[in-house]
């Protein structure tokens, strides 16, 4: 196993860590190690940037898996062969209900699975849901960042712009109490479940696709103050949760 080269992340197996946050943009990867210790860029294939470090004195991993469940499920499973036991997804999202302001920051307590990957690998019956430690260390890694903790269930889904003939389901979700949308920790969940590893998602909420006037997102605007200034409040968090949960 050692000298194995994962291929699609372009790493050694050997290399990484017990703990791994991972993200979809390699630019947040790169500002995610900036705040690690003796780093080291272990390789950029294709939209996985993967960079190794230690936080607090944990040897800690960020590895970028672009946008969607497919993709970042290919990364998931490298990792997870690789010999990762905790991740955490540090990503974006949009609110589905009214209380949770551009800005905040959200954790999955578990996720729908509105996606088409987990479907071919588990029952439409299995559950996506975050390893109870990892949630807990998120909720208090939150909160010591200055932020209230917002936890619930996550939409995970490939649709980001929809089309009229089938439109959207979000108002749905909404109703039943879905507190954001994104497009990946389904994904991350079901697979650490089947390892038999830990994960978690945390989220900075960009916007609520619920309040806008069109169908095509135009009004959508992820690059505001509000937001970047809660990025760099989730990164810490997931650093400091990935390092405090337990592993295995």
């Amino acid at each position: 196993m050692s000298d194995l080269t994962l291929p699609l992340l372009g790493i050694k197996a050997r290399d990484v860590p017990q703990r791994v946050v991972v993200v979809g943009d390699p630019a947040r990867a790169a500002k995610v190690a900036e705040q690690m210790d003796g780093v080291d860029n272990l390789a950029n294939s294709r939209e996985y940037s993967s960079f190794r470090g230690t936080y607090d004195g944990e040897t800690v991993m960020v590895v970028s898996h672009g946008v969607g469940a497919a993709g970042a499920a290919v990364c998931f499973e490298e990792l997870l062969r690789g010999g990762a036991q905790t991740l955490i997804r540090a990503g974006t999202a949009g609110a589905l209900q009214d209380h949770i302001a551009d800005g905040s920051l959200v954790i999955a307590t578990g996720a729908v699975r509105d996606e088409g990957l987990t479907h071919r690998l588990v029952p439409e019956t299995f559950p996506a849901v975050s390893d109870p430690d990892v949630l807990v260390a998120l909720r208090d890694a939150v909160i010591g960042v200055g932020y209230e903790a917002q936890c619930g269930i996550f939409l995970t889904s490939d649709l980001f712009y929809p089309h009229k003939p089938l439109g959207s389901q979000l108002s749905m979700w909404s109703s039943a109490g879905v507190i954001a949308t994104e497009m990946e920790a389904s994904a991350l969940l079901v697979l650490a479940s089947l390892h038999g590893c830990r994960a978690g998602s945390v989220a900075v909420i960009d916007g609520n696709p619920l309040r806008r006037d069109d169908q095509e997102n135009t009004s959508y605007d992820p690059h505001r103050d509000i937001v970047d200034k809660a990025v760099v409040a989730m990164i810490e968090a997931a650093l400091v949760a990935v390092t405090s949960a337990p592993v295995g």
